[in-house]
């Protein structure tokens, strides 16, 4: 089989699958895992696919926001690196924290992970988040008024006005895409003011990015990636993708796949 041919193949997996990786790779093709690397090596620079730690994902996964109106629990099957992602950052919070959680879908897996008694308080943009997490005794809720969206998020002049008078020990919060040189990125810019004013009130600003959302950019850029203090991950993220974000002072963190 020429080389083409098989990258061709490699692609109608990806299509039907959504991801392929690198030992499938060598099954499939009777190829070396030396060959099998370089030929997801080659589909990335070509712009046709996204290399994780054990294959590849397909570009159409890559910085692509949610449709209009779907919100985020509204998901067919729970992820399990988002999962991880999620869990791995309830750990990092505290009792008597003040905290901001993403109206993201990793953002409502936090809220599903909080343990019951962990005392906080957690302000939201998200009609959905507040309403989850009302039905917990120990957390008070301070919600942020404007005018909501499709998917029940406010991110308006009257939400921003809000988050300049408050402050957090830690912001949760994720995008499209984040990379070192890009930094953290959008497909829309109306969210950008909103975000670095979540930054600019938060003691510490901790991103949640699967590995699907590391080192590619989407269209309008947030802020530097180095604005955030901390940044947690999954087990399939490429070591060359988290060197550069290391090289900037963040911190990494791996959630573990359980």
């Amino acid at each position: 089989m020429f080389i083409d041919e098989r990258h061709r193949k490699i692609l109608d997996i990806l299509e039907a699958k959504g991801s392929v990786s690198t030992a499938e790779i060598q099954r499939k093709f009777s190829v070396s895992y030396d060959s099998a690397k370089r030929d997801l090596r080659i589909l990335e620079e070509k712009g046709l696919l996204k290399r994780t730690h054990g294959g590849a994902i397909a570009v159409r996964q890559i910085a692509a926001g949610k449709p209009s109106g779907v919100t985020c629990k509204d998901f067919d099957e729970v992820k399990d690196n988002y999962l991880a992602i999620a869990k791995r950052a309830v750990s990092m919070i505290n009792d008597n924290d003040v905290i901001f959680i993403t109206a993201a879908s990793v953002g409502y897996l936090m809220v599903q992970s909080l343990p019951e008694n962990l005392k906080i308080r957690v302000v939201t943009n998200s009609i959905i988040l507040a309403d989850a997490l009302r039905k917990n005794p120990n957390v008070s809720v301070i919600m942020l008024g404007g005018e909501m969206d499709a998917k029940g998020n406010c991110y308006d002049a009257f939400a921003i006005e809000t988050i300049k008078k408050l402050r957090f020990d830690k912001c949760f919060l994720t995008s499209a895409a984040i990379s070192a040189k890009f930094g953290l990125s959008i497909q829309k810019s109306q969210a950008i003011s909103f975000w670095n004013a979540v930054i600019d009130s938060s003691k510490q600003a901790i991103g949640l990015y699967p590995t699907e959302k590391i080192g590619v950019d989407s269209i309008v850029s947030i802020c530097p990636a180095s604005r955030l203090n901390t940044l947690i991950t999954d087990w399939d993220a490429l070591e060359e993708d988290l060197k550069d974000f290391d090289e900037l002072g963040i911190n990494i963190e791996i959630a573990e796949k359980e």
